[in-house]
């Protein structure tokens, strides 16, 4: 047992009011946590609290009895014998007169009657309460919080003794009016609108109680109708307006009993000139139509009739805008709930509400008068929402169900097909589908109305095909009306989009004929409502539309849409003999654009229908992507041989589209690697088989289509099919005398190599089998296999440093994935990539020779006195090698270091590089200079091909391996170094190309490593800023960098950098602000500016003058954003005066 002392403290700590609400919380876990333990007993805590609970202090008691009735609160699932069960429900019933201590009698008692197990409140118990509560509690004379806690007490009595209750009839229904009545509070109405939900439900007897007080109980309930709720505090933010108007609702509709109350309250709210009241009105009857009674709704089913057609008239809509819109509501609340509603009523009382609708004078001459103009822009306002409404009703009547859609086609289809003249046409084989069907007049109302009905049955269809399961019978009346008149219909909706119609009806008519087609052909059930002759015409009138009439905008963009969902139709219900029809009429011929010598047709809109059209289903993709891969071979070999210049605009124009439309989809989708393997194969077929390529005009564009297209359907396939390409492609290498012997170059002999360089370039062909074969190296997953590695790595070596870069991209995805492949392939490769045999033999001194030749490393330094003559070839190297230190930094390769520093001594040719060491690899001093300006621009933008992310390699895409973090990992380990660097030169040139690979390597850090180092990079950063800014050449890179800047000056984990730094960084972005070759260099400079005049005033304040004397030079700059930037930046600095002031 606990000691007395011990509980007495946390007793007296509780009821203790000037203890803090800590303290209090805290000695009440302390006593539940005894309780639990059962270190205390809950009957000896109640005699060590007597005193507490019976004391004559007020303020004493009360907190004693809340303290008990928080502890039972917190022993829900502790089980407790019924004895103290009984003694302290009867204990907190009795403390219900106890108006002083009510708090904590109304919890102790929710405590108890909350109990499921271990120990419940019996029903003898529980009248007691309800006896005591209605007796003694006046409950909107108390405070928020606890009249919340009574309502939470009667909900528990109410809906968990409801035996209990239910015995005091009239007096608790009177004593539950009497606590509601007057509520205001979000919370408090939730539970009151609850209470009495629970409350009518448990006297469904029409004659009880209830019948009594349902006037009264309605009358507090309706004044809260509609629910008007602001949110005046914060701590009301989880109470929102429609957990209150739900809880209403489910009130309103508890019980019948509220019918005539409820009915007439709501039919009045629907004729509200507020919108929140028609809509939550549109939603109430909804629910209580449902729920009251067929009896009680016949009585008020004209009333709520002609309330939903007014409702819908007034809906505050476009009506032309309606009409065009995929959106049968168009966004509008009112009318969707209206026909949301309508829907409710028809599918549960069709008979009652379908007599009205189909014997209601309005719409009757409504539809009469739809004969009266043959223009839809001649129809008054009026009468086109008049139209608009009666096309929703019927739509919607139509799509309840299918005896309300035998009702409604009955009675309005055949009259429409009557007012428009058509024949009926029985639908077999032998009926002649080919015949022209034009009416002499266009009644729009009459087409409209027949197009509600036609989508309706669609829908209807397919929700009973999709949800039930079931299969509509063909006996179905409407079902016969549809077959009669569909091949009728069809050439209708054709001869409106012949026929020549004034421009104010245009849209309207074209959006009728194009959706009538389409509804027609999408039809389900396969040739049961519509001829297959009807649906091949409809296709073949909606392609002609797309081969002719594409200087139509909204009739062309119309027809492509329709053939699309008609598509997407087919290949989701798997209609077999349409799918076949889609395919022969629609796909052949889309593809067949492409393939056609008729340039009319602008070639961007027949690749957005040759995409949009293969995506709308795998059987058009694949259908299309296998005529595609004909005409590009056929095109391919006419440009190639022939060289057919039109057959080259042709393929590169079909290249370009499978490349952007076709592959990113594929790409997504299962299916297409044997359709792709054998595009790749028959490419490297075509280009194995011409020998002599005639591509010279328009040759490199075709060449970058064809490698794009190789490099995204070889990354697509799998290693095993990625084996069969590389053995393809190998073959064909070996089959070519010219590159199989620069594949098996061991050296290169410098100087025939320069004297070469210019003059020996490769062949189309032999260009065209490298960067091919160099594409599927690029996409090959790690695990495919190359034969005769050694080939492929010296071929691409000679290759690159004859200029061919994406050799060199090949290079950098080989060392990058080669750790995956067996047999020590990485190794063979960087042996022949750092071999100084490979780099070439050149005759120098014999003291350098002696000096250099010990090892198997790259002799660059050789190398680059052999190239000196030839910047081309220093230039070619440096970028081929910066691709290769790309993909061993990627893969985190030490060897990355050697090229690196290769690149840096580039960058210091000017200058004498004593003792100075990346992680124990030494340059050595030189003294010669054998780097000129490009060059050294060159080494410097290597640092760029390092660091930034590609598109066209080693990427995920392409599967390359990405060590995590090997950004970061370089930055921080280049970082010293170009500091070093930078401060120890000697020359102005190579100090400008040392910051210009500085702001490279920022430029593509990550931020956040950026921000870790600030301190010591802002220094540096401004210093690259001045130096970039004197070469107009280096615009590109400043503005880079500095947008880097911005970052960080924005950042607040750069704050301190920047304030240490202010001075310096102010006169920077000054000078940058006038800077004259860039617009968003000085828009930039300017807004950085202006994020300065937000640091620490001491700090900024002396550089005030000088910063608002730039800024009016900024105010007359020629660019209008540069002008805006510069007068927020001048408030911004103006304003730090009157802060000056102030402080």
């Amino acid at each position: 047992m606990a000691e007395p002392s011990e509980l007495t403290r946390h007793i007296e700590s509780f009821v203790d009011s000037s203890r803090s609400q800590a303290q209090q919380a805290a000695s009440l876990d302390a006593i539940v946590h005894l309780v639990k333990n059962d270190a205390l007993f809950i009957g000896h805590l109640v005699k060590e609290m007597e005193m507490y609970l019976t004391t004559t202090d007020n303020i004493i008691r009360a907190r004693g009895i809340l303290l008990l009735g928080e502890v039972l609160t917190r022993l829900s699932s502790k089980p407790l014998d019924m004895a103290n069960i009984h003694s302290l429900i009867r204990f907190f019933t009795e403390r219900l007169a106890d108006w002083r201590a009510l708090r904590g009698a109304v919890v102790g008692c929710l405590a108890l009657m909350r109990r499921k197990s271990g120990g419940t409140v019996t029903c003898s118990d529980a009248k007691a309460v309800v006896k005591s509560f209605l007796q003694n509690l006046q409950v909107q004379s108390l405070g928020q919080h606890d009249r919340k806690l009574c309502f939470e007490l009667l909900e528990c009595l109410l809906e968990c003794y409801p035996k209990a209750v239910v015995s005091l009839g009239d007096d608790l229904v009177y004593g539950i009016c009497e606590a509601i009545d007057g509520e205001k509070d979000p919370h408090c109405l939730v539970l009151t609108f609850h209470i009495v939900e629970v409350l009518v439900q448990l006297f469904p007897d029409p004659c009880g109680p209830i019948a009594s007080f349902a006037g009264d109980l309605f009358s507090i309930l309706g004044c809260y109708f509609p629910i008007h709720f602001t949110y005046p505090n914060t701590e009301d933010v989880d109470m929102k307006r429609d957990d209150l108007s739900r809880a209403l609702m489910l009130a309103f509709s508890a019980t019948p009993l509220f019918e005539p109350f409820a009915m007439r309250l709501l039919l009045e709210k629907l004729s509200s000139s507020l919108p929140t009241a028609k809509v939550d009105s549109l939603i109430y009857l909804g629910d209580c139509i449902l729920k009251y009674g067929a009896e009680r709704i016949e009585k008020h089913a004209g009333a709520i009739w002609s309330s939903l057609k007014e409702a819908l008239y007034d809906s505050e809509e476009d009506p032309k805008l309606q009409l065009t819109s995929e959106s049968r509501d168009g966004g509008n609340q009112i009318a969707r709930e209206a026909l949301s509603l309508l829907e409710k009523i028809i599918i549960q009382y069709d008979d009652m509400f379908l007599t009205l609708i189909t014997h209601d004078e309005q719409i009757n001459m409504i539809l009469n008068n739809t004969t009266n103009y043959t223009s839809y822009d001649e129809i008054p306002m009026q009468s086109k929402k008049e139209l608009l409404m009666v096309g929703r009703i019927l739509y919607v009547s139509t799509k309840a169900s299918i005896s309300s859609c035998n009702v409604v086609f009955q009675s309005f289809f055949p009259r429409m097909m009557e007012t428009m003249g058509l024949p009926v046409e029985i639908a077999s084989e032998s009926c002649n589908s080919d015949g022209n069907c034009a009416v002499r007049e266009l009644h729009f109302g009459c087409f409209y109305i027949c197009m509600e009905l036609l989508v309706a049955c669609r829908d209807l269809i397919l929700v009973a095909e999709d949800t039930k399961k079931q299969f509509i019978p063909t006996t179905e009346s409407y079902f016969c009306l549809l077959k009669q008149f569909s091949t009728s219909l069809s050439k209708i909706f054709s001869s409106i989009l012949n026929r020549s119609i004034n421009e104010a009806d245009h849209d309207v008519f074209v959006h009728l004929g194009v959706k009538g087609l389409q509804t027609l052909a999408t039809l389900p059930g396969g040739y049961g409502l519509i001829l297959k002759s009807t649906f091949d015409n409809i296709l073949l009138r909606l392609m002609s539309i797309i081969i002719s009439d594409f200087g139509k905008t909204l009739l062309w963009k119309l027809a492509l849409k329709a053939l699309v969902h008609i598509g997407s139709f087919l290949h989701g219900c798997d209609d077999s003999e349409k799918i076949l029809s889609y395919m022969d009429i629609v796909t052949e011929k889309i593809v067949s654009l492409l393939s056609s010598d008729d340039f009319s047709m602008p070639f961007s809109l027949k690749m957005e229908a040759v995409s949009v059209i293969g995506k709308s289903g795998l059987h058009y993709m694949m259908k299309i992507t296998v005529k595609l891969e004909d005409i590009i071979l056929i095109k391919l070999s006419e440009c190639m041989i022939q060289g057919n210049l039109e057959s080259a605009k042709i393929v590169l124009h079909i290249l370009e589209c499978y490349s952007k439309e076709l592959l990113p989809w594929i790409q997504k989708n299962e299916g297409f690697e044997e359709v792709l393997l054998h595009l790749v194969v028959r490419i490297w077929n075509q280009v194995d088989n011409c020998r002599s390529l005639d591509v010279d005009t328009g040759g490199k564009d075709l060449l970058e289509a064809v490698i794009k297209v190789m490099k995204f359907a070889v990354a697509y396939c799998s290693v095993e099919n990625q084996n069969i390409i590389v053995d393809k492609a190998y073959r064909i290498l070996l089959s070519n005398p010219s590159l199989q012997l620069k594949g098996s170059l061991l050296t290169i002999h410098m100087k025939g190599f320069i004297s070469t360089l210019e003059v020996d370039k490769l062949s189309s062909r032999d260009e065209w089998i490298l960067s091919l074969l160099a594409s599927v190296v690029i996409a090959l997953r790690a695990q495919t296999l190359i034969p005769n590695l050694t080939t492929f790595v010296r071929l691409f070596m000679i290759t690159m440093l004859e200029g061919y870069t994406i050799a060199a991209q090949a290079l950098s995805s080989l060392v990058n994935k080669l750790d995956l492949m067996p047999n020590g392939a990485l190794e063979e490769a960087m042996d022949i990539i750092f071999s100084r045999n490979f780099w070439g033999s050149y005759e120098t001194s014999p003291e350098r020779t002696g000096r250099m030749s010990h090892g198997n490393e790259i002799d660059l330094p050789n190398f680059l006195l052999g190239a000196a003559h030839s910047e081309l070839l220093l230039n070619h190297a440096i970028s081929g090698l910066a691709w290769i230190a790309k993909g061993l930094l990627m893969r985190g390769h030490d060897r990355v270091k050697d090229l690196t520093m290769i690149f840096l001594k580039c960058l210091l040719s000017e200058d004498r590089m004593d003792s100075f060491s990346l992680n124990e690899g030494s340059l050595e001093n030189s003294s010669q200079q054998f780097a000129s300006t490009s060059v050294m621009k060159c080494a410097a933008d290597a640092f760029q091909i390092i660091m930034s992310d590609s598109g066209i390699c080693l990427n995920r895409q392409f599967y390359a391996t990405i060590r995590p973090l090997y950004k970061q990992r370089f930055f921080s380990t280049m970082m010293p170094i170009f500091q070093s660097l930078i401060i120890q030169s000697g020359s102005s040139l190579s100090r400008a190309m040392l910051h210009r690979a500085f702001a490279h390597i920022i430029c593509d850090t990550p931020l956040l490593a950026i921000l870790d180092s600030a301190k010591r990079l802002i220094p540096m950063v401004l210093d690259a800023l001045t130096s970039l800014s004197k070469d107009v050449s280096d615009k590109d890179v400043l503005y880079s960098l500095l947008l880097i800047f911005s970052g960080v000056l924005t950042d607040k984990n750069g704050h301190e950098a920047i304030v240490e730094n202010t001075s310096k960084i102010i006169n920077s972005l000054i000078a940058l602000s006038a800077y004259p070759h860039m617009m968003l260099v000085r828009e930039t400079a300017i807004q950085c500016l202006a994020a300065m005049s937000e640091l620490p005033h001491a700090r900024i304040y002396p550089m005030r003058i000088q910063v608002l004397q730039a800024i009016v030079k900024a105010l007359d700059d020629p660019k209008r954003a540069v002008r805006q930037e510069a007068v927020r930046c001048q408030h911004a600095w103006a304003s730090i005066a009157s802060r000056s002031l102030h402080f």
